[in-house]
């Protein structure tokens, strides 16, 4: 992925998930132990980056995750509305 962040990860991911991209946003939180990505998209969106059961939020965040580790990173992801 080169010099990509995973927050540019995460807005991919979810930009294509969603009928409106133009309302995805992530915020960087820094703490004191690991980064949060808080990720909003609109409201009737909400549904596509959860999934059934949660699905899909699940998998973002192990994507996400992962892609973190390999940069040696510690990253979660808050899905907020």
């Amino acid at each position: 992925m080169g010099e990509h962040s995973v927050k540019d990860l995460l807005l991919y991911v979810a930009k294509n998930l969603v009928e409106n991209p133009d309302a995805v946003t992530v915020t960087e939180v820094e703490g004191d132990h690991e980064m949060t990505l808080e990720l909003r998209v609109a409201p009737e969106d909400m549904g596509k980056v959860i999934g059934r059961q949660g699905r899909i939020a699940k998998e973002i965040r192990k994507l996400v995750g992962s892609c973190a580790q390999r940069k040696g990173q510690k990253v979660s992801v808050d899905i907020v509305d």
